[in-house]
């Protein structure tokens, strides 16, 4: 495989993750909308941008923070390099250079997502945000599906797994991030609030009910959001599966040695902190350096994979 081919499968499992987990981050903020009053219009809406990492961007072309002008960025705006509409976008081009090593399951899915998405207008969101941000989770569900159905497990899909849950690592430490920082110095029951809409944000309400019964306490949310070991958006579960699908990729001999045992000793060494952390290290006192670690830790793994894997222009792997 060309590592241009191998980057371009990457980042489309990284691309689709994204677009669904934005989704769930803008469904957070609204969730947190109904909890809370904001007194400031444009602060509950520059939080969403700063969430999303976005604000010089959105300043560039606004000068205030209304709510349509923040949705059309952050879901329309294919200048915006993460926007909903440009992850798709991004992932169909990436598709559309693959289609003879792909099911043509997989590139009908996400062209025809791309075709819907640009057909809406800010107008449709505003219709229904709650309805518009399910269907973009319908339909990255649905090139998951497809994905995990009727492709063979060989290099192809270890790289798209493998971006999928690198990003997904990454977006729930944003999550987390988004709505600690909000919390710092309110009240426990605000804070608890709070990651209550993060749990069902990412379908994990029930799931955490049926483990913790009733500790709701943010200690325990926090717990099972970074160290569950069967939640599939931990970010514990993410890194297992991530070390996972490293490990069974099949490079030529002749290219095999430090990159890739790299980015493999990196993404293990994650997931043993992981495997071994205390409660006490996701406390309120605490909380905030270990996500900060733990973004730093993706974004390091990210650049490292790009050094092992996708650098070396007509190199085999």
């Amino acid at each position: 495989m060309l590592n241009r081919n191998a980057e371009a499968l990457f980042w489309i499992g990284r691309y689709i993750e994204r677009a669904e987990n934005h989704a769930r981050l803008i469904d957070v903020h609204y969730h947190i909308q109904q909890e809370e009053d904001f007194q400031a219009e444009g602060h509950k809406w520059s939080r969403l941008i700063d969430a999303l990492g976005v604000r010089n961007e959105y300043l560039q072309q606004f000068e205030s923070f209304a709510e349509q002008d923040v949705l059309s960025f952050i879901t329309l705006d294919l200048g915006n390099a993460n926007s909903l509409f440009s992850c798709v976008h991004q992932a169909r081009n990436n598709l559309r250079t693959l289609r003879q090593h792909l099911p043509s399951e997989l590139w009908d899915i996400v062209n025809s997502f791309n075709l819907w998405l640009g057909e809406q207008s800010v107008a449709d969101i505003m219709n229904g945000p709650h309805q518009f941000y399910r269907q973009i989770k319908e339909r990255t569900a649905m090139f998951l599906g497809a994905e995990q159905s009727v492709m063979l497990r060989g290099n192809e899909w270890h790289f798209i797994e493998s971006g999928r849950f690198l990003e997904r690592a990454e977006n729930t430490v944003r999550i987390l991030q988004a709505v600690i920082v909000y919390c710092k110095d309110k009240e426990i029951n605000l804070v608890y609030t709070q990651l209550q809409a993060v749990l069902k944000s990412v379908s994990g309400y029930q799931s955490f009910r049926r483990y913790y019964a009733d500790a709701m306490s943010p200690e325990c949310i926090l717990e099972f959001l970074i160290t569950s070991s069967s939640f599939p958006r931990s970010i514990r579960f993410s890194f297992h599966k991530l070390e996972e699908h490293l490990a069974k990729l099949e490079l030529d001999t002749s290219e095999k040695g430090s990159g890739h045992e790299k980015v493999i000793r990196q993404a293990g060494k994650l997931k043993a902190e992981l495997d071994y952390m205390e409660k006490e290290e996701m406390s309120g006192e605490v909380v905030d350096e270990l996500l900060n670690t733990l973004m730093l830790s993706c974004q390091r793994l990210g650049k490292t994979m790009e050094g092992a894997f996708f650098r070396r222009e007509g190199v085999r792997i």
